[in-house]
């Protein structure tokens, strides 16, 4: 039989440099990591030395990654991922709900849909401990990525990349406009026509919602304005203040037109809306497992909605 000879490095190592590399600081780094900076420098070091590459430049000032560095560092974090499903896949040799999760949710979800879906996913699997990070969509795609979330709560209609689903809900949008405008006193529902030349709000770069809003305003010929809200009741207060109209997901109705400050409209068929999914990295060992979360959240989501 062939002696296997001990690998040279460790997934350790490994997490250190990559560390480094997104934060471009061995403090930084060291902090992320809680270990102390000495013993980062030396496992990096280390590292170089296993693998006859220098992955980093350094010097008083700044870190920059390398060209192989840079290369090599995709692969590791790749070794990490399947490292990772490794471990998913020893959890779901027994019952992965019976654990720890670590799911995303975008800002335009997780206020109105946790505090039904939370209580049901507690109520559903008591040993499980879910740990929400909340984010825009780019960040916990490429945190899903790196293994580093293990499912989110996200917009099917976002750039996703490669990843498995289970679809949640379809939410429609509904004209949002000050009491005052014409769009708001016009009867039945509003078709994207109406909106041709409109004042529009929407929100920041980064989030989806403002993605799928602006291709129905942009099919309508409205006009965004210079204003773009960092969150949803943001951009409902500004709304209710005259500057303008905008699109509202129909599962933040009941949370943000409380005070009753707006005339909502629903859109006549085709009706716009996002379809909100819990996604996971394809091949993931814990798909089972989370498409019984999903099953949950889907129960726990306002009847109008469910998919």
């Amino acid at each position: 039989m062939t002696p296997l000879p001990p690998h040279a490095f460790t997934l350790r190592q490994l997490q250190y440099a990559l560390a480094v590399a997104e934060t471009l600081s061995f403090r930084r780094a060291a902090e992320r990591c809680r270990v102390a900076q000495p013993s980062l420098s030396t496992q990096v070091a280390q590292l170089e030395a296993a693998l006859g590459v220098r992955l980093f430049e350094r010097d008083r000032r700044r870190v920059l990654v390398t060209a192989a560095g840079g290369a090599l560092l995709a692969r590791a974090r790749r070794v990490l991922v399947e490292a990772d499903d490794l471990a998913g896949a020893a959890r779901a040799a027994g019952d992965p709900l019976d654990g720890a999760l670590r799911v995303g949710v975008i800002p335009t979800v997780s206020p109105y849909l946790l505090p039904r879906a939370a209580p049901a996913l507690r109520a559903a699997y008591p040993r499980l401990a879910i740990t929400w990070v909340e984010d825009k969509t780019e960040e916990l795609v490429r945190r899903l990525d790196a293994g580093a979330l293990d499912a989110a709560l996200l917009a099917l209609e976002a750039e996703l990349g490669e990843v498995e689903h289970a679809e949640i809900a379809r939410d429609p949008f509904v004209l949002a406009t000050p009491r005052d405008h014409p769009l708001g006193a016009r009867s039945g529902p509003a078709s994207a026509a109406e909106l041709r030349g409109a004042d529009v709000l929407l929100l920041d770069d980064g989030h989806c919602l403002r993605a799928q809003a602006l291709d129905v305003c942009a099919r309508a010929r409205a006009h965004e304005l210079e204003f773009r809200a960092t969150s949803l009741p943001t951009l409902v207060q500004m709304v209710a203040g005259g500057a303008g109209v905008t699109l509202l997901p129909e599962l933040a109705l009941a949370a943000e037109t409380r005070r009753g400050d707006l005339r909502l409209r629903p859109f006549a068929a085709p009706v716009p809306h996002r379809t909100i999914a819990l996604v996971w990295r394809r091949r993931s060992p814990l798909a089972p497992a989370l498409q019984r979360l999903a099953r949950t959240v889907r129960e726990a989501y306002p009847k109008a909605g469910r998919a």
